[in-house]
């Protein structure tokens, strides 16, 4: 890379481009964006950086650049259209992704639910051990010098993880989502084989995925699970409200007793992955221990807060999937305590695919709010409200505003969990400041 040259990033502000510009920000390199005005929970380190975001404005395209473009922008976006007119050097994030994780031991980590937290993990046990670069989907990147490894998310949507070939594959799971791009399961199912295909080392694959076990590959297929026909097996789990601890079996040898300050079985199979694959780059099993024990987990996915005498739960759940594990966890830390969820269902295309299934899940909850759904810019508001999945749970609750988040002062000693992948957080913010205003009346 070019020292001399400046990374323009369009659509700096994206959880992958936040993280990718920080990453080239560390390793010294000349660094700028462009964005939306509007905050984001992933603005707070490019600021801390010192990285400069200019609004959207073809004049901050200018010669000497070199232009990384947002997935999520057209050709036709002013400030690439220039780059592309003016033959300025350009780039979409995921090819540039697939150029910068050569030289390193490169790590993906792939699956329609899970690879953020699975990345974040991996991440934190590999850093703390050797020098390693990473590009985690909550928008956290970082660069070090001579790193060794290289640990990336790998985005299914449109088959972008497609332009990278790592060493390592993580896969968590297959499923349908991204109804706006992909036609079914098949159609899913193809584009990981087609990644499966470009993996050199080895893959580790979650073994309950019946899609997951249907996969063949040139690297070696290794599965993860808790179940005797899995590779890497978590056996003798004991989940309480401090965290959980198992047994790991490699093809029937024990590697010991694991710890994690974590809740929720799909926190047990995501650290399975990550002994794994530290266990195959011959880490030493304490030192993968000692950092498993210090995990405190990754943006936007149950993290936590407290105010007054109630708990609150921020988490990017947006799938029926994701909001099991979420309950599952939840149920793990406070199984005395009543929870209820705040979920705002994401793009209209998903709602309408996932409704029944929402609904299945949600319902166990012990009380359930919905938002307005957050539709997407990809697509025209479709046949379906918020309304439809209320009428669907059949459960306490109801539609909720963000003007009017009292309903949810009747509850006290309890959880709340928002969950979402739009605005969410502005519904939980509007709550926050009435408890806080509450508890200032009181005293």
């Amino acid at each position: 890379m070019d020292k001399d040259t400046t990374y323009f990033f369009v659509g700096i502000k994206g959880s992958g481009m936040s993280a990718l510009a920080l990453i080239l920000h560390d390793r010294g390199l000349n660094v700028m964006g462009s964005d939306i005005d509007k905050y984001t929970f992933t603005q707070r380190g490019l600021e801390k950086a010192g990285i400069e975001i200019f609004p959207f404005n073809p004049d901050n395209i200018k010669p000497g650049m070199t232009v990384i473009a947002g997935n999520a922008f057209p050709d036709s976006q002013p400030e690439i259209k220039k780059a592309i007119d003016e033959k300025i050097p350009m780039q979409r994030y995921h090819e540039f992704l697939g150029d910068l994780i050569s030289g390193s031991t490169s790590i993906g980590v792939a699956g329609a639910h899970g690879k953020t937290s699975t990345t974040g993990l991996l991440s934190h046990v590999l850093k703390g051990i050797a020098p390693t670069d990473y590009l985690i989907g909550d928008g956290t990147g970082k660069g070090t010098p001579d790193a060794r490894f290289f640990v990336y998310e790998a985005d299914e949507y449109r088959r972008h993880f497609l332009k990278t070939y790592p060493d390592y594959a993580i896969m968590t799971n297959i499923d349908f989502d991204h109804p706006d791009y992909y036609t079914g399961i098949e159609d899913v199912s193809d584009a990981f084989q087609t990644y499966a295909n470009q993996v050199k080392k080895a893959i580790f694959a979650w073994g309950d995925d019946e899609n997951l076990r249907k996969l063949t590959a040139k690297a070696p297929i290794y599965y993860y699970g808790t179940n005797d026909n899995d590779d890497i097996q978590a056996i003798n789990i004991k989940r309480t409200t401090s965290g959980s601890q198992f047994e790991v079996l490699y093809k029937g040898t024990n590697l010991g007793e694991f710890k994690i300050p974590l809740y929720g079985e799909h926190n047990i199979l995501n650290s399975l992955a990550v002994i794994a694959v530290s266990y195959f780059e011959e880490m030493d099993l304490d030192e993968i221990r000692n950092q498993l024990l210090t995990f405190k987990g990754v943006k936007r996915r149950f993290s936590q807060i407290k105010i007054n005498d109630m708990t609150i739960i921020d988490d990017y759940a947006h799938h029926p999937s994701e909001i099991k594990a979420t309950l599952d966890a939840a149920r793990q830390e406070y199984p005395n305590k009543e929870i209820i969820v705040v979920f705002q269902p994401h793009t209209f295309s998903r709602t309408i695919a996932y409704l029944d299934d929402f609904a299945k899940t949600l319902v166990n909850a012990d009380k359930v709010y919905i938002t307005k759904i957050y539709g997407s810019p990809r697509e025209k508001s479709g046949k379906i409200s918020s309304q439809d999945l209320v009428d669907k749970i059949k459960k306490d609750g109801g539609l909720i505003e963000r003007e009017d988040m009292s309903p949810l002062l009747d509850y006290h000693d309890a959880v709340v969990i928002f969950m979402g992948a739009g605005d969410i957080q502005s519904y939980e913010h509007a709550y926050q400041d009435l408890l806080t205003h509450l508890s200032k009346k009181i005293n």
